[in-house]
């Protein structure tokens, strides 16, 4: 991970957002040698949920089919 100072950052700082951006590397910004800040890519996800586990589950049986038990949904 890539370290900077903060008074370079300042004077850099959009060519530095765009690099950031372009390699998807995150930069620390540091002040007298300590970091005080971190400058990562915004992540770039879907907004929708659906699809989003996909292939990460495992259906085990028949989901579907009755089951032998009775079941009164007037309760």
């Amino acid at each position: 991970m890539r370290t900077i100072e903060a008074s370079e950052f300042e004077t850099r700082c959009h060519q530095l957002m765009e690099e950031v951006t372009e390699s998807g590397e995150q930069l620390v910004i540091t002040k007298r040698g300590k970091p005080v800040s971190l400058l990562s890519p915004y992540p770039d996800h879907a907004t929708s949920l659906f699809g989003r586990h996909r292939g990460s589950l495992k259906i085990s049986g028949d989901v579907v089919a009755p089951i032998d038990e009775t079941w009164d949904a007037e309760r």
